[in-house]
């Protein structure tokens, strides 16, 4: 691990602030994915600005009905709350789907979107990756690469990464938006939609997030009511990233959302596919991984994901 200097954040404010005015400074609260990325020198930040204790850790109503979830809220209090688990159960599950009950413990919200993703030639220093090194090319996309974990829509010629979350797979579902403050101390909200990016040319950035700008809460839209389900399928029973993950809401007349984790570089969802919901769930997947680019090792996640939604539709 390389040197870095530290210090503790006053507000959330004056942390975006900071990150401003230093360059390679990154926030931490859990540390849960960068402290792992520091130590083997993927992330090497200069400056470390500790936004734990900001008051950015409760979970509030908000005037139409939803939920206002800081920032800070970690990932077992989350899942544990009643109102959460009441109205908001595809949330629920997910998390406690995600990681082992120690990292929950630490985890954070903010940080839970932050990810970065687990491929391994991202995490291999000595194999080039795009993400880590722009322009060095893709390891997963060589001749002989294993990638049978990694991406198979969205996905492009100089990156096929995925996201590693679950949270946010379920968040994705339920149309939270991520509320945020910039080094000026101006503030803005980004439907989960639209925060994170897609590879492109330019892999190595992830989220629509600007130089020091610092997620401060996620918004949950009122309750949409229906049955919640979050199934992931993966290589063990647990403590692995998803091969392929579904967050189901389906309401009584069989209309509803879904989103899949686990197949691209953000949570995969459409309108049109939720469309398709009637119709089961070969429909549903037709539409939602339509102009899929698999390789030869992943080309299965295709019809993993159609049997794991078929079977989640089956439990009514």
């Amino acid at each position: 691990m390389r040197p870095f200097s530290y210090e503790r954040a006053a507000d959330p404010a004056a942390a975006a602030a900071r990150a401003g005015q230093i360059e390679g400074a990154r926030f931490i609260a859990g540390g849960t994915n960068l402290l792992d990325l520091m130590k083997i020198e993927v992330e090497t930040p200069a400056h470390l600005i500790d936004v734990n204790g900001l008051g950015l850790d409760e979970i509030t109503e908000t005037g139409d009905g939803g939920l206002r979830i800081g920032a800070l809220v970690r990932n077992t209090d989350l899942a544990a709350d009643d109102r959460i688990r009441r109205d908001y159960g595809v949330l629920t599950r997910a998390l406690v789907a995600g990681a082992s009950g120690q990292l929950r413990n630490k985890a954070t919200t903010g940080g839970n979107l932050l990810q970065r993703t687990r491929c391994p030639y991202f995490y291999d220093t000595a194999q080039v990756c795009n993400k880590r090194v722009p322009g060095s090319g893709c390891g997963a996309l060589a001749v002989g690469a294993s990638s049978r974990q990694l991406g198979i829509i969205g996905t492009s010629d100089a990156c096929i990464a995925t996201h590693p979350s679950d949270m946010a797979v379920a968040m994705r579902a339920l149309d939270v938006v991520v509320e945020t403050v910039n080094p000026t101390g101006e503030t803005r909200t980004i439907p989960l939609a639209d925060f994170h990016l897609l590879p492109g040319d330019t892999p190595d950035k992830e989220t629509v997030l600007a130089p020091g700008e610092m997620i401060t809460a996620v918004t949950l839209p009122a309750p949409v009511g229906g049955r919640h389900a979050y199934h992931k399928t993966r290589d063990r029973a647990s403590y692995a990233f998803a091969l392929v993950s579904v967050a189901l809401i389906r309401q009584p007349d069989g209309s509803g959302r879904v989103a899949l984790g686990g197949v691209a570089p953000k949570p995969w969802r459409s309108d049109a596919a939720d469309a398709e919901l009637p119709n089961g769930a070969t429909a549903v997947i037709a539409e939602l991984l339509k102009g899929a680019r698999p390789t030869e090792e992943n080309v299965f996640k295709i019809a993993l994901a159609e049997r794991t939604l078929a079977a989640m539709l089956t439990e009514d």
